[in-house]
């Protein structure tokens, strides 16, 4: 699958919806899996840009998404694994 570059929080809802429906969800199917309402799983679709950190890696780790972070215009991210504590980056 193809890496998506996303650099302004109005390229999420799109994604985030195709995502979605690429892992064969609709809205009511992943809103019950997340445990929100199909309201609210719509409203994070619509405004990506105000939905919590730790709701928006949910919501990732159900359509099967991985978000990968680097420094613009380097190679593939380094990959740590999932029970790793969170590294400075400074310390790589």
């Amino acid at each position: 699958m193809s890496d998506f570059v996303v650099r302004t929080p109005d390229q999420l809802p799109a994604l985030l919806q195709a995502f979605r429906k690429q892992a064969g969800l609709t809205q009511e199917e992943a809103a019950v899996r997340l445990g929100v309402t199909q309201q609210t799983l719509s409203a994070l679709e619509r405004n990506a840009e105000r939905v919590s950190a730790a709701r928006l890696m949910k919501l990732l780790g159900l359509l099967g998404v991985e978000l990968v972070l680097r420094k613009h215009g380097e190679g593939p991210a380094r990959v740590l694994p999932a029970d790793s504590p969170s590294p400075s980056p400074y310390s790589w």
